[in-house]
């Protein structure tokens, strides 16, 4: 974003609700995507995140030190955000749920059923690893970025990742792709 610094500026030094807006406005749809893709497609609740996200966001402008990229320190916050919401969710629940399984097709498979299966794929993965795979394959994150997003070091990151991949690449021979 060509002003996003000006902007940073503006709504941390000097309160400007306007200019945190236009910010909320470049922001909104990366970080419903961000979460849509978290909760396996729950569209209310990537919503609420969200706005949860960008309320925390506004509290906290003040404390931004540009030590990062905004988007940054943004997506570590939506990360918080969904990691306090997954937490208190368990509690609530006291036990996880299986994955539903999904249905072996013999036929061609349709673009929807890709993503069906890859939304279920993305299920079985825990929410650190699920959370590296989104931001390295659908937020075109580096690394680096998605370290300082998490909060760990880059090993960890690609570790994550590897784990990732493997039990998806798994998930998905197990539903029938890739054995033709």
């Amino acid at each position: 974003m060509k002003n996003e610094t000006l902007l940073v500026s503006q709504a941390a030094l000097l309160g400007d609700r306007d200019a945190f807006g236009r910010l909320v406005e470049a922001y909104q749809s990366p970080v419903r995507r961000f979460f849509h893709h978290l909760t396996g497609g729950d569209r209310e609740r990537s919503k609420d995140l969200a706005q949860e996200t960008f309320v925390k966001a506004w509290l906290h402008i003040g404390s931004f030190r540009a030590a990062a990229a905004f988007s940054t320190w943004l997506y570590r916050i939506a990360y918080n955000v969904f990691y306090d919401d997954c937490r208190m969710k368990r509690d609530e629940a006291n036990a996880d749920e299986a994955p539903e399984e999904a249905a072996v097709s013999d036929g061609g498979v349709s673009g929807s059923d890709l993503s069906i299966d890859l939304a279920r794929a993305l299920s079985t993965l825990s929410a650190v690893e699920r959370t590296a795979v989104l931001l390295f394959y659908m937020e075109d994150k580096p690394v680096e970025k998605i370290a300082a997003i998490m909060g760990c070091p880059a090993g960890t990151v690609k570790s994550h990742l590897h784990r990732g991949r493997t039990k998806m690449s798994a998930y998905l021979k197990n539903e029938g792709y890739g054995n033709k």
